[in-house]
């Protein structure tokens, strides 16, 4: 009789690799989100260093020959953006990241065999810069960054322990072999038990209700971020974005479900700030 195969033990290297990951960089993050209780330059810093670096690798995974180019677009584009939005200039921004799509495809024909990769590269990175930097600067902006990042980071967490732990069927074997329904659940469960403990901390005016359906939405919206760029990868033929992170890869793969989530928060706030939820 055959045997079934074994399965696979919990990767207890990677998980503790990741968790001084975190304890470096999570903390230096919430800082600079934090100081000064308004839109202060060290956060506008940390979104500049972000965009640089997330250019770069999306440049290299679609054009490893001759990336140089398609980043300085891809870069100059989405910092315009950024800087605009910093000034509440965001009809502005919008139409900055149209030209922008356009010239990175312009710029990219015959460096890399599809044009169309690098004016997504425009359209998958700065509409979410564009919402984190927008949230950041709307009223008590500091605490929504916060818990979006918190959420944001307890869905990728919980949905990465849960799945190993209690494994069972895959979620999406084609896109991503990894991961599980117990893991999908873990991470919307995690995320919404986040918001709810920031909201039961004071730190939040919403209601317990409120929290957790926006924990949720920014749960399952982290997911879809993670498919998303799982996807991507499976595209270009690589198996990180980079290799910056220790036991993240690339910071393209740090952030791919937080891009995500920062456009469901930005919408949560615009809900609450016209009152039409509480």
């Amino acid at each position: 009789m055959q045997s079934l195969p074994r399965a696979r033990r919990f990767d207890w290297n990677n998980l503790a690799l990741r968790i001084v990951s975190a304890a470096v960089l999570a903390p230096a993050a919430l800082a600079m989100v934090w100081v000064d209780g308004a839109l202060a330059r060290p956060f506008l810093v940390l979104v500049a260093v972000a965009v640089s670096l997330l250019s770069i690798e999306w440049s290299l995974m679609i054009a490893p020959r001759a990336p140089a180019r398609v980043a300085a677009v891809v870069m100059v584009t989405v910092l315009t953006v950024v800087f605009l939005t910093y000034a509440r200039q965001v009809w502005p921004a919008l139409g900055v990241i149209a030209f922008g799509a356009l010239a990175a495809a312009a710029v990219s024909r015959g460096l890399t065999p599809r044009a169309v990769d690098a004016a997504y590269g425009v359209l998958y990175i700065a509409p979410a810069c564009l919402a984190m930097v927008w949230l950041r600067g709307s009223p008590e902006g500091a605490r929504w960054t916060v818990m979006l990042l918190a959420t944001t980071w307890a869905a990728d967490i919980a949905a990465y322990a849960v799945g190993n732990a209690l494994k069972g069927p895959k979620l999406w074997p084609r896109l991503s072999p990894k991961k599980t329904w117990s893991g999908f659940f873990g991470g919307l469960i995690g995320a919404a038990l986040t918001a709810i403990a920031i909201v039961n901390w004071r730190l939040m005016y919403l209601s317990l209700a409120g929290a957790a359906f926006i924990g949720l939405a920014c749960g399952l919206a982290t997911m879809m971020g993670d498919l998303w760029e799982s996807m991507l990868k499976r595209r270009f033929g690589v198996k990180d974005s980079g290799d910056l992170i220790p036991g993240h890869g690339g910071l393209l793969d740090r952030v791919d479900g937080l891009m995500f989530a920062t456009i469901v928060f930005a919408a949560a706030r615009l809900i609450v700030r016209f009152g039409w939820a509480h």
